[in-house]
């Protein structure tokens, strides 16, 4: 079964996702959504706290190695 965007099962075929989906507007179902994890809090932290730590040219330099291996 496909999972959506936001971690729904939702079914494979055409048909059975439409249906699914005019159920959950009619509200037959609830289409239940996750809770981000802590996984996703502490990766947008951790890459903030490491932003701060980093001087100007020490960003500089990432971002160019960056493009470099992006446009190899």
């Amino acid at each position: 079964m496909p999972i959506g965007p936001k971690g729904q099962k939702r079914p494979a075929d055409t048909v059975g996702c439409a249906i699914s989906v005019a159920r959950i507007a009619v509200g037959e179902i609830e289409d239940t959504i996750k809770e981000p994890t802590g996984k996703k809090n502490s990766g947008k932290a951790g890459a903030k706290a490491r932003a701060e730590a980093l001087t100007k040219e020490q960003r500089s330099a990432i971002a160019k190695k960056a493009a470099e291996s992006r446009w190899r």
